[in-house]
């Protein structure tokens, strides 16, 4: 067997153990509260009064202006000199939420945005109130809208998780660095992760593939309903 193929062969294992353990649970981690947040960050902003409209708009602008691995650091090296220590995981989950919730609140905004009025008021006529109007007629239509960023803002959120390595989070790609600091071998080592990020973004593209036909399908249930 080649250097390079044995070489590879040895450390999958190291890898994809970091990948299971670190990489994934902060991935999922990080989307489902960056979800929540977006969410609320969104209502915040379109319903919201003004000055909780006004806090929303700030920590939109502030994410969205400053870069990812700036944020990290800023948690895990920075909030130390204030006296709030954060462990290497927690600090990356909350750079990560608060990344993935300025960002998906955007998106959030938009396509609710995008539901006609007419959806409003045809909930009104029959009685809802402004909750039920949100949670059973404007969300459901929007989601179908939304799938496909949220969709793609997840897949990146897999290849963000490594910049979590700077702040010594042992997920997949410090896993990598830690294998190339034994042996030697950065090139082979790096393009083994790199395909396995490959490998795990292909799988959510096919899955959100299938997603956005069963919500097309959906789609056009209640359209037809209509």
């Amino acid at each position: 067997m080649p250097h390079w193929l044995q070489l590879m062969a040895d450390s999958l294992p190291s890898l994809l153990w970091a990948g299971l353990i670190f990489t994934i649970p902060l991935t999922l981690l990080s989307f489902v509260f960056g979800l929540a947040l977006g969410l609320a960050t969104a209502i915040a902003r379109l319903f919201g009064p003004a000055p909780l409209s006004a806090i929303a708009r700030f920590y939109v602008w502030v994410i969205r202006g400053t870069p990812l691995l700036v944020q990290l650091f800023v948690i895990f090296y920075g909030l130390p000199s204030l006296g709030i220590l954060l462990d290497a995981f927690p600090a990356a989950l909350i750079g990560f939420t608060l990344n993935i919730g300025a960002y998906s609140s955007e998106i959030i905004r938009a396509v609710i945005s995008s539901v006609p009025k007419g959806q409003w008021e045809a909930a009104y006529s029959i009685g809802m109130s402004w909750r039920q109007a949100m949670s059973r007629t404007i969300l459901p239509q929007a989601a179908r809208v939304a799938v496909p960023p949220l969709s793609n803002t997840f897949i990146s959120l897999v290849k963000d998780t490594s910049l979590a390595a700077a702040i010594t989070v042992p997920e997949l790609f410090q896993a990598a660095q830690r294998i190339v600091a034994t042996t030697y071998e950065p090139l082979i080592l790096y393009i083994e992760a790199a395909l396995i990020y490959l490998a795990l973004s292909s799988v959510l593209s096919q899955l959100q593939v299938r997603l956005e036909r069963r919500f097309a399908r959906y789609g056009g249930m209640l359209e037809a309903n209509a």
